[in-house]
């Protein structure tokens, strides 16, 4: 848990969460607060449980340092890590798989500045971050440069989507099935670091539904896409796809997270619960089915 980029501490809490549920069970589990990108796991680890948000734990590179280790551990593998973590990698294996998603366009701004062919609202994101960061919402064109500077301070390549005005909708999916859908309803604006973990920023917290109170087509459509993002990722065992929906039901799956939140606000744990399953067991389940893909 831990690690070094922005969402450090967001994945403490989740950390914690997990550590407590998993000594719970009874299982010899032990907490490492990994501050670099230097590993040092206890003698005789069989399985590591990753619960790193962002950078470092989700694209790709933990991965594969535990894999020269030669130890197994939750979740996403190597590739399927890098390619859903990197936001234009995974915009390209959506279109590829017919997976219903905004209409978007990369722009390298290491050439100068430069702005997408089509008109505000749109979405502005860099790349290979998570939580919202760097995400802006551009409704008035005058505020398109700023947007775009602060997402450049991540990296070159800005992902650039079609605004779609809807609900906010995440799906997990856990062994290749999808879960309840949990509806987010942010506190005001839009569905930000804030108001996703109004704990650390002091805001007032979102609102969840779930089940989101679909009818049943349309639960159907929704969980399907989400099934087909995570599918034409490679994701394996476990993931939380965001979508929005528009007014005419129509899903737009915006990205998947292969390492989701495990905290007291997080929607992965709240699908679970609706679907039967406890905070234990769901941390149980990504463990087994991890160690036995892993060990296989």
């Amino acid at each position: 848990m831990g690690g070094p980029g922005s969402e450090r501490e967001v994945s403490l809490a989740s950390g914690k969460a997990v550590l407590k549920a998993l000594q719970g069970l009874g299982l010899n589990a032990t907490g490492v607060d990994v501050t670099g990108t230097a590993i040092d796991l206890p003698p005789g680890t069989d399985l590591a449980f990753n619960v790193i948000h962002g950078t470092f734990g989700e694209d790709g590179q933990l991965q594969r340092i535990l894999e020269d280790m030669g130890i197994a551990y939750t979740g996403a593998g190597v590739q399927s890590s890098r390619k859903a973590f990197d936001k234009n990698l995974a915009k390209a294996a959506f279109i590829a798989a017919g997976v219903p998603t905004p209409r978007a366009e990369i722009i390298d701004v290491s050439i100068g500045p430069a702005l997408p062919s089509f008109a505000a609202p749109f979405v502005v994101k860099p790349p290979r971050e998570g939580s919202s960061v760097g995400v802006n919402i551009v409704r008035d064109p005058s505020k398109a440069e700023a947007a775009m500077a602060d997402a450049s301070k991540y990296g070159d390549d800005i992902l650039v989507e079609e605004f779609i005005e809807g609900m906010e909708l995440t799906v997990a999916i856990l062994n290749d099935e999808a879960l309840p859908i949990v509806h987010i309803i942010p506190p005001e604006g839009e569905y930000d670091f804030s108001s996703k973990y109004p704990w650390l920023s002091g805001s007032k917290g979102s609102q969840y539904v779930c089940p989101a109170g679909l009818d049943e087509q349309t639960t159907r459509i929704v969980q399907q896409a989400a099934l087909a993002a995570h599918r034409a990722l490679g994701i394996e065992i476990y993931s939380r796809v965001d979508v929005l929906l528009d007014s005419q039901n129509r899903p737009y799956v915006l990205e998947a997270n292969t390492i989701p939140g495990m905290t007291e606000t997080s929607l992965l744990p709240k699908a679970a619960a609706a679907a039967g399953i406890s905070f234990p067991d769901l941390c149980l389940t990504i463990a087994g089915q991890s160690y036995q893909l892993r060990r296989a």
